[in-house]
């Protein structure tokens, strides 16, 4: 590693800035990464409850695909540092890995501890300076160009010739996501886009029936959002239900498309209970159950279709009497609950803050930086990495493979 006189100040010690530092310090800069909290990596800690889902082990096509907004500013930072060079990198600092369904990639312990400690291994390695409790008061510019970094409740200013502003989001705020890169870059000049919370559980209108629900989880149901009966999403997967919802990896994949129409408050949420039948295989196969369970009440009839906690729920919205003999439920009777059951519908009310949101939808506007670099094009030696930009993408780890490429563009430029 050859070394230089380059000094770059890395601001915020997440994923981005932590991946920002490595790729910079191998580069023979002198690297100092400024983190406000007492330790790196205290939302990276949390992420896959707990076991730290660091990327997708899909081709890039799909890689792409899972992107929701901009897609095409991260051509040249996924070609740069795709999924698969992320998981040799972990490999090659110490860190086994594992692909599990969806090719969703976690390390082999399930700690997502085991992934801090060797990026701070890596980073003392390579002789970055990182300061903690050093939280970042103001970006300094003089000409157009970066010269130093303000820290807050101290007198001294930090000089550098270049800084990767890495300080992710506005989720998760006790982590120490406060959105002060918005802030900076907003006082630059740079244009930040509306804000939302994203990945994030909704709120259903329909309480009674949730707190019947609450803590059940359905796989491999298929859901249907819709908006003035526009289709806006539609997916397979895992949901679950909450004491004011919904929530699961499909929810939260689907409130990234839900934003947009919130305004609106007319989302419908239709849940196919069972998306491997259609309409007339499911009719024939609660035909069989009632023919085998031809003596019981309808209530008690159920036990092989649904989870228990979903029966009651079932048997109240199909509006068939609880006591009916199944041998005498008439055919209009069985068609409404093969049509609850292949469109349970909810209706969502809201979705939940940022406290409860995986990421922030909105940033930095894209067009203000260049793609190759993440350079900013109006202040010469400022640098943006991650969750800050206006980037996002659906769950199975595509945000923090967001975040290793575009720091690794950004440490690679400095």
């Amino acid at each position: 590693m050859s070394i230089n006189n380059t000094t770059v100040i890395v601001v915020g010690g997440g994923a981005a800035g932590m991946m920002a530092s490595v790729i910079a310090a191998r580069n023979g800069n002198q690297v100092i990464l400024l983190e406000k909290n007492d330790k790196l990596g205290k939302k990276l800690y949390i992420t896959g409850k707990g076991r730290c889902n660091l990327t997708n082990a899909c081709d890039m096509d799909d890689l792409f695909q899972n992107v929701v907004t901009n897609p095409k500013f991260l051509y040249g930072s996924f070609y740069a540092c795709n999924n698969f060079d992320i998981i040799n990198f972990f490999e090659e600092i110490g860190l086994k890995t594992k692909i599990e369904r969806g090719n969703r990639v976690f390390p082999e312990s399930d700690k997502s501890s085991d992934v801090l400690a060797v990026l701070l291994k890596e980073l003392k390695h390579l002789g970055v300076d990182i300061r903690y409790n050093s939280e970042v008061s103001e970006i300094l510019v003089k000409d157009n160009c970066f010269c130093g970094i303000k820290i807050k409740s101290k007198p001294e200013i930090v000089h550098g010739d270049k800084v990767i502003i890495a300080t992710g989001g506005l989720s998760y705020p006790a982590t120490g996501s406060t959105g002060d890169g918005y802030r900076f870059a907003k006082n630059m000049g740079h244009t930040v886009t509306k804000l939302y919370p994203s990945l994030v559980p909704m709120n259903v209108a329909e309480v009674s029936t949730i707190k019947e629900l609450q803590g059940l989880s359905l796989k491999n149901i298929h859901i249907t959002i819709t908006s003035k009966k526009k289709e806006i999403y539609s997916d397979f997967g895992e949901l679950l239900f909450t004491h004011f919802g919904v929530s699961g990896p499909v929810i939260l994949s689907a409130s990234s498309y839900c934003i947009p129409y919130m305004e609106n408050k007319d989302l419908v949420l239709s849940i196919d209970l069972k998306p491997a039948l259609s309409k007339e295989q499911l009719d024939t196969r609660i035909l069989r159950d009632f023919d085998e369970f031809s003596n019981k009440q309808y209530k008690n009839a159920l036990d092989q279709l649904l989870p228990r906690k979903l029966i009651q729920v079932i048997i109240a919205l199909s509006n068939i009497d609880p006591e009916k003999k199944v041998n005498l439920i008439t055919k209009e009777e069985r068609s409404r609950l093969v049509e609850l059951l292949k469109g349970m519908e909810f209706h969502i009310t809201r979705l939940r803050d940022y406290n409860e949101a995986v990421i922030t939808r909105g940033g930095i506007l894209v067009k203000e930086i260049n793609p190759s670099t993440m350079e900013s094009k109006l202040i010469t030696g400022v640098y943006f990495a991650g969750e800050v930009l206006d980037l996002d993408a659906l769950t199975g780890g595509f945000n923090l493979q967001i975040a290793w490429s575009t720091a690794y563009s950004a440490g690679n430029a400095v």
